[in-house]
């Protein structure tokens, strides 16, 4: 498959429209994160402490696999190298595990991000959003396991 095949493709379109929306649901959901923290612990002062703190804290760990998604989908993308189908398929199915406001697990990541979704309409705006890029209906959420 040629480098412009691929990129003509439903799934890389679907890609790259994610991203945004991704890295913008992230950031969101890290200055909710970040509140939350602050409430506890006293303010962040710098961003350099916030950066230390979103990398290497376990406050924050449960953002750390969108971080690291986003940038799976930056290489997918910008891949000199022609990308699979199955590739593509396979990158937007790990997205659809990424939203775990469904979910019936009670991890920290599942309890946290549903948190964040029922307190911040912005979060709950862009989770919607997500679920109809990736085209997850009632129907599919009423269906799961």
């Amino acid at each position: 498959m040629t480098d412009s095949t691929f990129r003509s493709m439903p799934a890389y379109e679907k890609l790259i429209k994610l991203r945004p929306l991704l890295l913008k649901l992230h950031k969101s959901l890290l200055d909710a994160e970040q509140d939350s923290y602050e409430r506890v612990h006293g303010p962040i002062t710098s961003k350099g402490e916030l950066f230390r703190l979103v990398i290497g804290d376990e406050w924050f760990e449960w953002l750390r696999p969108i971080s690291q998604f986003i940038v799976r989908i930056d290489e997918t993308t910008k891949s000199k190298q022609p990308v699979s189908p199955n590739q593509l398929h396979a990158l937007l199915a790990e997205a659809r595990d990424l939203i775990p406001l469904e979910s019936a697990d009670d991890s920290e990541t599942v309890v946290r991000y549903q948190r964040a979704v029922q307190n911040r309409p912005e979060i709950a705006m862009m989770h919607a959003d997500m679920m109809d890029l990736l085209e997850i209906s009632q129907d599919d959420r009423d269906n799961s396991p």
